[in-house]
């Protein structure tokens, strides 16, 4: 099993910035993509951004250019820089582990945080 804590929410105002951590623990050999997603009230679940081992980066529309997702494989820990936040960008914020290899040579897959709330006033 994969355990999935975020931290870094909280209120901010329009035009401030946050940065959300999320760290992976359990007997973790690897973890191909980790990434962000996000919910607001009365809306879906969405892809924020996620990044896979390699580095690789992908980002939903809404955020290009304000947010940036990076990770520390070797702690199994994703970040998310928010910057410029919007009113819109208010949420729960959602950690994603998807496609970990475990020490037993074993494999699981979508693994989810319990989430983080950002809240951006006006």
């Amino acid at each position: 099993q994969v355990q999935l804590v975020e931290s870094g929410g909280g209120l901010v105002q329009a035009g401030e910035s946050l940065r959300l951590s999320c760290e992976a623990s359990g007997r973790i050999f690897s973890i191909d993509a980790m990434g962000w997603y996000r919910q607001a009230p009365g809306k879906q679940r969405e892809l924020v951004a996620d990044i896979t081992t390699g580095g690789s980066t992908n980002y939903a529309d809404s955020v290009k250019g304000r947010f940036t997702i990076s990770r520390d494989n070797a702690k199994n820990t994703v970040y998310l820089q928010m910057n410029s936040l919007k009113p819109e960008d208010t949420a729960v914020y959602y950690c994603n582990a998807d496609l970990v290899r475990f020490n037993t040579g074993t494999y699981g897959m979508a693994y989810w945080g319990k989430g983080t709330l950002v809240t951006v006033s006006s």
